[in-house]
């Protein structure tokens, strides 16, 4: 009889201590930073990266979140598309419980300072450590010799990208005479160089006829680099440009009556690009990504993208941004914790299916492999080009792609687990 009472007078205890644990449980959120350019001139970039995240992990959390019910929350902060501002943003988020900072549109010299002040965050503050997930700096010494335990690029490299490029122009024996222009950072400057290697393996007669750098998002007018391109000689434009840096190089050229050939990585995935070329109606922007809009055989990202434009009512574009997310959560079941270590280690050799095909994490430097697909920006023709983008009649045409291992290169990345 008295072991009967000890038990009926503790049970209020124990339930409310039950209730107590489960209503914490009810709340929890994993906790991911936000930080690309919110203001300026490279709002819209930030924005669209923002709203691709954003709707991942809203879907996410709507299918039951994290294991154990935990919900996603996606804190947002403006990089301003600087590194000091960017670090400011990195305090505000580990002071607000970030575990996770995804990241890409604020240009790799940025990207690469948030890794460097992760890195010494983590070895001074053992059991709080973030991770980087960078969908859009594709520098390559961030998985080279900058390599880190704590960072994982969800898109193709630079080499990667110069590599599909330059086998595509291996082909186009029109361009002879090419010209380097670049914005005057740490991937503008590595673009120039893959250019010039690689494209040079490829097309041995090519001549590299000259090469400049640029300040970035503050040419308002390029009719003067313009101007020493056409005295240079050059058919063939190979540029990292990206943004409103793409789209007012395009129009000055337009204004110029000049017709180039020009060769970038990701600008066709940035809003308004498609429309500066068809207001300029001269030149041929081909450039590279996992997809573009209107491409054939590939009805998972179409179905993605047409639930996309109905939940927000913009145009998809970048599948490895929204698949960023949804790596980490299956890191994160994979890993049976939101132990940042122990999803760190999930995440090496990480295989899954994504809209646009298989991809896997590579282990030995971060870098994920993922299909890329070489296209130009080119008139509706009712054949190569079914579907006009941006309101114009100009869209996609595929030119040629690859799988992430054909375009895979080696590594000298040393990385240093904990």
């Amino acid at each position: 009889m008295k072991n009967a009472f000890h038990r009926l007078a503790i049970l209020p205890v124990v339930l409310a201590a039950a209730l107590s644990a489960g209503a914490t449980y009810a709340q929890a959120t994993y906790k991911m930073a936000y930080i690309d350019p919110l203001s300026g001139p490279f709002a819209a970039v930030g924005e669209l990266m923002l709203l691709h995240t954003q709707y991942a992990v809203d879907d996410i959390n709507a299918k039951g979140g994290l294991p154990g019910g935990v919900k996603m929350q996606l804190l947002q902060f403006d990089s301003k598309l600087s590194a000091q501002e960017s670090q400011s943003a990195l305090q505000a988020a580990i002071d607000q419980g970030a575990r996770v900072v995804i990241t890409g549109g604020s240009g790799s010299s940025v990207v690469s300072a948030l890794i460097q002040s992760v890195n010494r965050w983590n070895q001074r503050n053992p059991g709080k450590e973030l991770l980087v997930l960078n969908h859009s700096s594709i520098d390559p010494e961030m998985t080279g010799k900058a390599c880190s335990f704590w960072h994982f690029q969800t898109e193709a490299n630079t080499a990667m990208k110069m590599k599909a490029i330059a086998n595509t122009i291996k082909r186009l024996l029109d361009v002879k005479q090419v010209y380097l222009l670049n914005q005057d950072y740490a991937h503008g400057k590595q673009w120039a160089l893959y250019g010039r290697q690689l494209v040079g393996l490829a097309r041995p007669d090519v001549q590299f006829v000259g090469e400049a750098l640029h300040p970035i998002g503050r040419v308002k007018d390029f009719a003067p680099y313009l101007a020493n391109i056409k005295q240079s000689g050059a058919d063939t434009v190979i540029t990292g440009n990206w943004g409103p840096d793409m789209n007012l190089l395009l129009k000055s050229a337009g204004d110029a009556g000049y017709n180039l050939r020009y060769f970038n990585h990701s600008a066709g995935s940035f809003p308004g690009t498609v429309t500066a070329v068809s207001q300029a109606k001269l030149g041929q922007l081909t450039w590279v990504a996992e997809w573009h809009p209107g491409q054939a055989d590939a009805p998972k990202v179409d179905a993605l993208a047409k639930a996309y434009k109905a939940r927000t009512g913009k145009d998809f574009l970048a599948p490895r941004i929204e698949f960023t997310p949804r790596m980490l959560a299956l890191a994160i079941t994979k890993a049976g914790s939101t132990d940042t270590v122990k999803v760190a280690r999930a995440l090496e050799d990480l295989s899954f299916d994504t809209v646009v095909g298989p991809v896997r994490m590579r282990a030995e430097d971060h870098q994920l492999l993922l299909p890329q697909v070489v296209n130009t920006i080119a008139p509706v023709d009712g054949k190569a080009v079914k579907v006009g983008w941006e309101g114009t009649n100009y869209g996609f045409r595929t030119d040629a792609a690859y799988t992430g291992n054909e375009l895979a290169q080696g590594t000298d990345c040393k990385m240093t687990r904990p």
